[in-house]
């Protein structure tokens, strides 16, 4: 169950789907891809640079999901 500081973001590269969550509770960003596959999971982060990384999506247009959607609704 992700906490209420877990968001997740998703995105289109390549063709394909990818997926991001990043936790400013426990400073940790994962990238997947659409087959769920672990990309990157960076650790030990600040909850000043998960903002900035979250900025950072926005700028990019990088879309959130909000926690209240049903699965395969933002698609």
């Amino acid at each position: 169950m992700l906490s209420k500081k877990a968001k997740i973001w998703i995105w289109i590269q390549n063709n394909k789907i990818l997926k991001a969550i990043s936790n400013q509770y426990s400073g940790t960003l994962t990238i997947y891809d659409e087959l769920d596959n672990l990309i990157i999971k960076r650790t030990g982060l600040t909850q000043q640079q998960i903002k900035e990384i979250e900025l950072i999506f926005i700028a990019y247009g990088l879309k959130r999901i909000n926690d209240k959607k049903e699965p395969f609704t933002y698609l």
